[in-house]
């Protein structure tokens, strides 16, 4: 990744402020996806030093398939990864030893989106018409739960695999909706191109809120101070984003050339407000309703205990 960055002074007297520890544990974190907004508090903590500062050398890998990062976790052939709380569920109620240590995006950023201009004001005018989704299981189910607010069932639309070709597929006319479009990029990327888009929020219409992005950890591994290391420079970093967004948006933008784009600068201003700003707090009571509506839909048939795989390092 090319990677050309210049410290402002304030940034440079942080920076040498820090003063790396003689012996850095290494610790390889598997990103959910390639670098974006989404990533913002790993890439301050990395450009600023701060892993450096608790005695971590942080890799920071883009998977090939996005699936993978939680189930190498768990196969030990990574310490940590990036992943999403409804698939946490599944994967520790099929028997995977993971656990979530820490929450990166506190809310949901699924959205079920429909043309600004187009026919589809309210999720009743969904039926008898077209719904894309990329991936089943959880995206269907969050449609279903959507559905039945307004006395409709997923028998009263037909369901469009269209892969991860969302806006696409809705700005052509192949489909009326998408399910599983994330409302800070599909949104942006839509305005972009001059066909503005609608968002209905699950957690509006009778999902449980969730926390979209977090963080993931063998469960074996949870006394590993390392982790707790990695989750304080997170919080750090985490704090300097809220305080100083437009330094922080300039260093990632310079962390690839790639992303310096209208998209990204877009999405960075829609996600700064979604960062958990306690990412290691956990709020055990969202869990065991979320667990209890992964349940509901057939997603998990026996929910694993929410103190398994959901937990606060230290305590």
């Amino acid at each position: 990744m090319t990677r050309r960055f210049t410290l402002p002074a304030a940034l440079f007297a942080l920076a040498l402020s820090v003063s790396p520890a003689a012996a850095q544990e290494k610790l390889t974190l598997l990103l959910d996806w390639f670098v974006n907004p989404d990533h913002a508090p790993l890439i301050v903590a990395q450009e600023l030093g701060l892993f450096e500062k608790h005695g971590l050398a942080v890799e920071m890998i883009e998977p090939a398939d996005p699936n993978d990062p939680p189930k190498l976790v768990a196969a030990g052939r990574a310490d940590l990864a990036v992943g999403y709380q409804p698939q946490l569920h599944i994967q520790t109620a099929e028997g995977l030893p993971l656990a979530r240590i820490g929450t990166l995006v506190a809310t949901p950023l699924n959205a079920l989106v429909v043309l600004a201009d187009g026919p589809i004001e309210e999720i009743a005018d969904l039926k008898g018409k077209t719904v894309g989704y990329s991936v089943g299981g959880f995206e269907t189910a969050l449609l279903g739960a959507m559905l039945r607010q307004v006395g409709l069932s997923s028998d009263d639309v037909e369901l469009v695999n269209v892969n991860f070709s969302l806006s696409p597929s809705l700005i052509s006319g192949q489909v009326d909706a998408v399910i599983g479009a994330f409302r800070n990029f599909e949104l942006n990327q839509m305005d972009i191109v001059g066909e503005p888009g609608r968002a209905f929020y699950p957690e509006e219409h009778g999902v449980p809120v969730y926390d979209e992005l977090i963080y993931i950890a063998h469960r074996d591994r949870l006394d590993d101070p390392a982790l707790k290391s990695f989750m304080d420079a997170v919080e750090e970093a985490t704090i300097y984003l809220m305080n100083h967004p437009q330094e922080s948006w300039e260093m990632f933008a310079a962390y690839g050339e790639e992303l310096d784009d209208e998209l990204n600068r877009r999405a960075w201003a829609d996600t700064l407000p979604r960062f958990a700003l306690r990412p290691s707090a956990l709020d055990r009571g969202r869990y065991v309703r979320f667990a209890e509506f992964m349940q509901a839909a057939g997603l998990v048939e026996t929910p694993a205990p929410v103190d398994n795989f959901a937990v606060v390092l230290g305590e």
